[in-house]
């Protein structure tokens, strides 16, 4: 235990918030952050927070990393009573501190069918709105957060902008926000669609269509081909280019019927993979499993937990339950239950839950 606790080098708490932050986990590092989360001494007493540092990124990144940090800290100070947004308690120079929101990212939790989620979805961005913030990065699902009580709460306010007033740019970014919430209320309350939002998400504004035909395409060729800085359901490079190679080796061991690789949070890594193996044959075990795929791919590389299942959770489809299985590596096993209907389900669930290999990793998004 404690070497899961131990900082790395480099990682030491920065002298902004000596003696008032510890770190209990690492959730995302990349070229313009490193994201933890941990507690805070705030000033009403000791917080669950989530700490945005730029003390560990390259120096060429670190004029546009604190642009970031500025727009971030803005508009969650604007946002402040607003309620559909982190409390920001403390903001430096190259870090700020909000307070943690216990929500699942919205490709965890896949409201489908969840009618109220989207209502409040769209209050929360017309009392942003209201307040002249546009988020300006709501395409992103991990950027959307469901809470315990079904409510919406949007969080990473990097690409945000505070407006002074209604102008033509602030009513072309507001509706950019609103367009991107009603093309995730599509993919899981279609029929909740109105006939006016239909034809919101049916015309993209002036500026994205400017946009996509130009300056997009250097976006991604500096940002993915450069950088390879991707971020996909927040898993980032480890889960684009890793995880399907790693899954198909697996597969291709007998008895092996299917396999699921997610990512979790790593107090080491940053991001880790867990690997669910679906076997057949119960004499496979998980020490020969990780022998072999870290001969094939790298002890970098490899999967941090690997986990042999007799079953996978299924949706109807036959599709893997990957949400579920994310949360079992992220050890939220709280917010599971909601998403089972069927004891069949929850059967299968319970033993994955039983036999998960991340009793360690508490501290999660």
């Amino acid at each position: 235990m404690l070497e899961d606790r131990r900082m790395s080098a480099g990682d030491q708490i920065p002298s902004d918030i000596a003696g008032r932050w510890q770190t209990h986990v690492v959730l995302k590092r990349d070229i313009f952050s490193t994201v933890e989360r941990g507690t805070f001494s705030a000033e009403t007493g000791p917080a669950d927070a989530v700490l945005r540092r730029l003390d560990t990124i390259p120096w060429w990144t670190s004029p546009l990393a604190r642009h970031f940090l500025r727009q971030e800290a803005r508009a969650l100070a604007a946002a402040k009573d607003l309620k559909v947004a982190p409390e920001l308690l403390f903001a430096g120079k190259a870090l700020l501190v909000r307070r943690f929101i216990d929500g699942v990212p919205l490709h965890i939790a896949r409201p489908i069918g969840d009618r109220a989620f989207f209502h409040s979805a769209r209050q929360a961005l017309h009392r942003l709105h209201r307040a002249g913030i546009t988020h300006n990065d709501l395409a992103k699902e991990q950027n959307w957060l469901r809470a315990p009580n079904g409510r919406a709460y949007l969080t990473d306010f990097q690409l945000a902008m505070r407006f002074k007033r209604r102008s033509k740019l602030f009513r072309v970014a507001a509706y950019e926000d609103l367009r991107h919430m009603l093309k995730h209320k599509r993919s899981y309350v279609p029929d909740a669609l109105t006939a006016a939002e239909r034809r919101i998400l049916a015309r993209k504004s002036w500026l994205t269509r400017i946009w996509m035909a130009t300056g997009k395409k250097v976006y991604m060729a500096v940002t993915r081909g450069v950088f390879r800085f991707v971020d996909r359901e927040g898993g980032g490079v480890r889960l684009v280019t890793d995880a399907p190679a790693i899954a198909a080796m697996f597969k291709s061991i007998p008895d092996v019927r299917d396999v699921a690789v997610v990512a979790f949070p790593d107090r080491r890594a940053g991001t880790g993979l867990y690997a669910f193996i679906e076997a057949g044959n119960a004499a496979i075990k998980e020490r020969n499993l990780h022998e072999f795929i870290t001969a094939a791919v790298g002890k970098q590389k490899a999967p941090e937990r690997i986990q042999v299942v007799d079953a996978l959770p299924r949706a109807a489809s036959g599709e893997v339950r990957k949400e579920i299985l994310q949360l079992v590596a992220m050890n939220q096993l709280d917010l599971i239950g909601p998403l089972i209907s069927a004891e069949d389900d929850r059967g299968v669930i319970d033993r994955i839950v039983a036999g998960r290999r991340n009793l360690r990793d508490r501290f999660t998004f």
